[in-house]
């Protein structure tokens, strides 16, 4: 990088204390053309009078730090102003910089130097802007694995052992006439085959990194009026979706994000399912439909005080594992509470007795509680965090059917040691030895400025 990088990596606005980075082969001129300090300690806080290069007017009392290259965050020369939080003082010391040649940082350029001067591999990189949006305790854990790299471990083991088994591969290829095993070919087999098991297993573990990262969807569902707004804004604790008496009120699909457990999880309150004939309600049954199909768990909200069957028009979005949510047991149960709860046990549904009457939802919340660890917490790091690695892992994983394909007989061990090699290419792509300019420019778009 030819040139020097800045930006404020605090938040904007009125506090305290401004942190202003800078990085880049003039970091070091500018913070003496702002100090007066040719030749900083490294590592070091020292006390400065910050001037304006221009007509030396002062500008702040700082704190300042230097970080030489490559021993920085970055990998290149890197300093750190510890300003007084105020606007204008912000701006002054922007200026400053401006006038000094250097340019505001783009969105993650901070980072995507540290991962281009080889600091942090591309997971790595993806765990600092996880760390930075992290809202719960499970989110903090996993970036900050991911970021000691729990991840490109993981990865880095399996591309260790498809390299080995590629080279026993290429040796067949590239010296037929040699004094070689007739079997060379199938001493890789099984390691491939090892490899591919693993794979299996870190796919069939789904999404659970991803909801970590985004968060579990819990979908409510329901017929109309059967308290679906009410549970909502109970679990969230505050008045999220309007309650009325009028059937169909809520149409679109209302999402609170909540912490449960110290995991992140997006419950949503969607519209009554029935055959509607009003097109916007209509509209609004489909997209309850379709988010429902897309969570990870329904609660299915049944009035238990009800004597009619429109339940049922919603019961077809549950599946096993489900939880049917027979409401209003404060009041005279109905016929529906006794042939959903029937319904719910022959469909692989649990069923929980509610009443919003004083603390009622404790129960609900204790069992979502232990349903949203047992969804989302695992003995081993998870092997995708982001929809990216598994289309990777899902795509190294194909490769190596191939490869398995072509040591059988009739044994083709070319085209074995390509797809090993594509393979090995797909696993190496997450954590971005070979990745293309567009996927890191999407990587890194979504990091704040400053970081």
């Amino acid at each position: 990088m030819a040139d020097t990088i800045f930006a404020l990596a605090t938040a904007p606005g009125r506090a305290a204390v401004a942190v202003v980075r800078l990085s880049g082969p003039g970091a070091g001129p500018a913070l003496a053309a702002l100090t007066g300090a040719a030749d900083p300690p490294a590592r070091r806080a020292m006390f400065h009078v910050v001037r304006r290069p221009a007509d030396r007017v002062v500008i702040d009392q700082a704190l300042t730090l230097w970080f030489p290259g490559p021993h920085s965050y970055t990998g290149e020369d890197s300093a750190e102003l510890q300003l007084h939080g105020g606007p204008a003082v912000v701006d002054a010391v922007t200026g400053a910089l401006l006038d000094l040649g250097l340019r505001l940082a783009e969105p993650g350029e901070f980072t995507r130097r540290a991962f281009e001067n080889g600091k942090l591999d591309l997971s790595q990189a993806e765990a600092v802007a996880d760390l930075v949006d992290a809202e719960t305790e499970a989110q903090r854990r996993q970036a900050l694995a991911q970021l000691d790299g729990e991840l490109a471990h993981r990865h880095g083991a399996w591309r260790e052992a498809l390299t080995e088994a590629l080279a026993v591969l290429e040796a067949a290829v590239d010296f037929p006439d040699e004094d070689l095993p007739a079997s060379v070919a199938d001493e890789a087999a099984p390691i491939i085959g090892r490899v591919a098991d693993e794979l299996d297993a870190a796919l069939a573990d789904g999404e659970r990194g991803e909801r970590v990262r985004e968060g579990f969807r819990i979908a409510i569902i329901g017929a109309p009026n059967a308290g679906k707004s009410s549970l909502l804004n109970a679990l969230a604790g505050r008045s999220a979706a309007i309650v009325t008496a009028t059937p169909g009120a809520t149409r679109d699909v209302i999402e609170v994000p909540l912490n449960i457990a110290g995991y992140r999880v997006l419950l949503a309150d969607t519209a009554g399912m029935r055959n509607a004939r009003d097109p916007i309600e209509a509209e609004g049954v489909r997209r309850a439909q379709d988010w429902a199909r897309s969570a990870g768990l329904r609660l299915l909200v049944v009035d238990g005080s009800s004597n009619d069957v429109a339940w049922r028009e919603a019961s077809g979005q549950a599946r096993p594992g489900d939880l049917c949510v027979l409401s209003k047991q404060d009041l005279r149960p109905g016929a529906a509470a006794r042939e959903a709860r029937a319904w719910a046990g022959g469909h692989g549904l649990e069923v929980l007795d509610l009443s919003l009457l004083g603390d009622g939802v404790a129960p609900l919340r204790q069992w979502l509680g232990r349903r949203v660890v047992a969804a989302l917490s695992g003995a081993d790091f998870p092997a995708a965090t982001q929809a990216r690695h598994r289309r990777d892992l899902s795509a190294a994983r194909a490769h190596l059917t191939r490869a398995l394909h072509a040591l059988t007989e009739p044994v083709e061990v070319e085209l074995a040691a390509e797809d090993v090699r594509l393979a090995t290419r797909s696993l190496a792509r997450v954590s971005g030895r070979v990745d293309a300019e567009d996927v890191l420019d999407r990587v890194f778009a979504r990091f704040c400025i400053g970081k």
